[in-house]
C-alpha cells in the first residue's frame, strides 16, 4: 500500500469507526457473543486447573463461535447504522 494511499484510508476508517460507535443504532442482540466469550473463559480456567484436552477444546470452539457471532453482530450494527444515517422516512 502506497503511503498517500494510507493517509486517505487511515482516518476515513478511523471516522468511520468513530460513526459506529456514537450512533444510536438499535444494535443486535449481544447475548450470543457474551455466551461465546463466556466459552472462551470456561475453557481457559479448565486450562489452568490442569485440564488441558477439554480446556484447549472449549477454548477454540469459544473462539470460533466468538469470532462468528461478532461478525454476525457487527454486520447487524453497520447495518442499522447505514439504515439509520441513509434510509430515513420517505413520506
Amino acid at each position: 500500500m502506497t503511503q498517500r494511499l494510507r493517509w486517505l484510508c487511515v482516518p476515513t476508517a478511523f471516522v468511520l469507526i468513530v460513526g459506529l460507535a456514537c450512533s444510536e443504532a438499535v444494535a443486535a442482540d449481544k447475548t450470543k457473543v457474551d455466551q461465546a466469550t463466556s466459552r472462551v473463559e470456561q475453557g481457559a480456567r479448565q486450562i489452568g486447573q490442569r485440564d488441558l484436552g477439554p480446556g484447549f477444546k472449549e477454548m477454540f470452539t469459544g473462539i470460533g463461535y466468538t469470532i462468528v457471532e461478532g461478525a454476525k453482530f457487527t454486520g447487524n450494527t453497520i447495518g442499522e447504522f447505514f439504515k439509520q444515517t441513509f434510509g430515513g422516512s420517505r413520506d
